[in-house]
């Protein structure tokens, strides 16, 4: 059993209540503070796109507003071949509010990888460039 079981299952879970009805591509994340408690997001999908959520920042912004402020890792799950890494506005949410942490991405059919969040976005943004 892997140490992300747990963060997979919790994502598994979140991608369920996914509002897709236009793309049809549910995805679901968890995000697992340093505390230990895990937050669960999903995609909300919007008729003009552009104010569709995705499951990573549902899942950060839940933890935030719920006044976490440290995270060790997050899982990413669809149900595609290959594996789904987030979009760029999520890979700068992560950075911003987790750092260099682990991301996992799995799939329904229990495929998995991990990856550390500095080779998702090798040159962020951030407030060491002010």
């Amino acid at each position: 059993m892997s140490e992300y079981d747990k963060l997979i299952a919790a994502a598994k879970q979140a991608r369920q209540n996914a509002h897709a009805p236009y793309s049809n591509f549910r995805v679901g994340a968890a995000l697992r503070a340093t505390s230990g408690r895990i937050f669960g997001g999903c995609n909300v999908e919007n008729a003009t796109y552009g104010l569709t959520v995705c499951a990573e920042r549902v899942a950060i912004f839940k933890a935030i507003s719920e006044g976490e402020r440290g995270f060790d890792a997050i899982s990413v799950v669809t149900d595609v071949d290959p594996l789904t890494p987030p979009c760029g506005a999520c890979r700068q949410l992560i950075w911003e509010f987790c750092g260099d942490v682990p991301v996992i991405l799995a799939n329904l059919k229990g495929k998995m990888e991990v990856i550390p969040m500095r080779e998702l976005f090798p040159k962020p943004f951030d407030s060491s460039n002010f």
